[in-house]
């Protein structure tokens, strides 16, 4: 990759990682629950799926999940559906007072790592960089020596600021009828990222 080309790289994924989606609302909900350090299990979360992803891009693996419609739709209503329950449940709990304490690292890796993984978002990114950017004819396992790095680098960047975001938040003087209603704001996110995920799935389906 030249260093054009890895510029107009790394603008993409700029763009791509820091555009608000349900990664972003979930760090910045963990920031606001668990606080800033706690909450960089959901970082880290996020992170290890980018690295799959890249991966499994360039193995084109990816690329063959897409170009099945019936599976990708599938993949697609179920990830709907999840985000609709969050949203559901955030809203229901909006109310209770929440201890950190409760939940475990465990808990906040597994539920950003199934958010990361089920937002079409992400395969949508993955397959426009492995098809605007990967230089046909060059090995691609070198290019992911740069590729890799820079998306990496960037994704943490990103989210580790929406979390340091909500963080802020959750330790300004805010009324407790303002926290409320912003959990509540945070939760209606994931029910219209999933209303309009399953409504992409079910128009694309025959």
């Amino acid at each position: 990759m030249s260093f054009d080309g890895w510029i107009v790289f790394a603008l993409f994924w700029i763009v791509f990682v820091t555009t608000p989606g349900p990664n972003a609302v979930n760090c910045i909900g963990n920031g606001m629950t668990h606080g800033f350090r706690r909450a960089l299990w959901g970082v880290a979360a996020i992170l290890t799926q980018a690295t799959l992803f890249l991966l499994l891009s360039a193995a084109g693996v990816t690329a063959l999940i897409a170009a099945s419609p019936t599976l990708f739709g599938w993949l697609q209503i179920v990830g709907a559906a999840f985000l609709i329950w969050l949203g559901v449940r955030g809203w229901i709990t909006a109310r209770r007072p929440v201890s950190a304490a409760h939940v475990s690292a465990r808990s906040i890796y597994g539920r950003a790592f199934l958010i990361a993984t089920i937002n079409a978002k992400s395969v949508a990114g993955y397959l426009a960089a492995f098809s605007q950017f990967v230089e046909p004819g060059v090995p691609i396992w070198g290019q992911m020596g740069v590729i890799m790095p820079t998306a990496l680098t960037i994704t943490a960047l990103s989210y580790t600021a929406y979390t340091a975001i909500g963080a802020g938040l959750g330790r300004s003087a805010m009324g407790a009828v303002l926290n409320v209603w912003f959990r509540r704001f945070m939760a209606v996110c994931f029910v219209i990222y999933g209303t309009l995920l399953g409504s992409y799935s079910m128009a694309g389906r025959p």
